[in-house]
């Protein structure tokens, strides 16, 4: 007997796109077929449509949809393609009435984490960026909603949560910010274990949600800043509302407050008039803010964006200072986790058998398959560049 035919939802992109194919996933008819788009840099854009040409092979008979930024900005173009058969907007991604469902919510999933989109569209103007254009002004879902939600998917199985939103730390539920949303979800929902955030704008974290980062342990020890770069003239030109010496502090202080923390951030190389000199400080900041988790992209123009009317950067420095700010990363990794050999990590099992994560997000790989969905104190017995290996301690 062959195999019922399942909806399938490729994804690209950032978290939030992560947690809508989640409902998408669960809205879609079983002969559907989607490409949740990015449409963060022009490569993005042209991933987005190899991943449109690669799902119609595979899948020939499916209605086969597109959705997110990338179609977003460039809707007559993914009309256009021959494989595709109807597109989504991206505020109505997430409607029943999309996709031919009934009800007005998906059904929680069996999984062990849970990306949970919160926050969507940005008020901001970031010189670089055309993500406003494909998912618009900022706005937040209500605390009232978000909180069943969680409940609901832990009582599905789900052991961690992550938050994610397009500018996350602008959340405000008529006044209640970030903050007020975790210290809700945590005690409206005493079984949820482990809270992660994604990337945050150091600019605005306030008192209240640094108080959370730092002592609540139910909120991992793992933090993503959007930095984008460390030169304080490449800041003002992306019109950033930091700068290099306040993202240092505020990195200083999570540490101070909570050493066992891990950094992550999100950086561009070879934005328009970067000069060595300014590449330079963007690389040292890898090494000042001990950075373990970087997302580097090598900037691509933007139609539309003030940033692609500056004086450019050829294409194939940006690639190699990107690839360099990736090695750095790379290497303050390795040290973090050859320092971890000999300590005891708790580890949620993420993958069939062997492999999760622990609460730094530091990868483990468990010398012994272990359920999924469980969580273990596991005792590090060896690091390799990307990850550690442990056993049950």
């Amino acid at each position: 007997m062959s195999a019922v035919p399942q909806p399938e939802v490729v994804t690209l992109g950032c978290r939030l796109n992560i947690a809508e194919s989640e409902a998408i996933r669960q809205l879609a008819g079983a002969r559907v077929a989607v490409v949740n788009g990015c449409g963060v840099t022009n490569q993005a854009m042209r991933d987005t449509r190899a991943a449109v040409r690669r799902l119609r092979r595979r899948r020939p008979d499916a209605e086969l949809v597109v959705t997110g930024c990338a179609a977003e900005m460039d809707r007559a173009g993914f009309a256009a393609m021959p494989e595709v058969d109807r597109l989504v907007p991206n505020a109505a991604k997430l409607l029943p009435t999309s996709w031919g469902a009934r009800g007005n919510a998906p059904r929680p999933r069996a999984q062990t984490r849970a990306f949970v989109g919160v926050q969507n569209g940005c008020d901001h103007a970031c010189t670089f960026c055309a993500i406003p254009q494909g998912r618009g002004a900022s706005r937040s879902d209500a605390i009232a909603e978000i909180v069943p939600s969680v409940a609901a998917l832990v009582e599905a199985g789900q052991r961690e949560v992550v938050l994610s939103g397009v500018d996350l730390a602008s959340y405000d539920d008529r006044g209640a910010g970030l903050a007020a949303l975790i210290e809700r979800l945590l005690a409206g929902v005493p079984g949820l274990e482990r809270v992660r955030l994604s990337s945050l704008d150091p600019h605005v974290i306030d008192d209240a949600l640094f108080a959370l980062l730092t002592r609540e342990p139910r909120v991992m020890p793992h933090v993503h800043l959007s930095l984008q770069a460390g030169d304080d003239l490449i800041l003002k030109r992306m019109r950033r509302r930091h700068r290099r010496a306040g993202a240092l502090a505020l990195v200083e202080r999570l540490r101070a407050a909570r050493p066992e923390l891990a950094i992550g951030a999100d950086l561009i190389a070879g934005f328009p008039t970067e000069d060595e000199a300014m590449f330079a400080n963007t690389l040292a900041l890898i090494e000042q803010a001990d950075i373990t988790h970087a997302h580097v992209f090598p900037y691509s123009p933007r139609a539309g964006t003030p940033a692609a009317r500056m004086p450019q950067v050829e294409p194939e420095v940006a690639r190699a200072r990107a690839a360099t700010l990736r090695a750095a990363s790379a290497a303050r990794l390795a040290r973090r986790l050859a320092a971890q050999v000999g300590t005891v990590r708790r580890v949620l099992v993420e993958r069939p058998g062997d492999r999760g994560h622990a609460p730094d997000f530091s990868a483990v790989r468990l010398a012994a398959p272990l359920p999924i969905g469980s969580v273990h104190d596991v005792t590090i017995v060896a690091a390799a560049p990307d990850h550690l290996t442990g056993t049950i301690a």
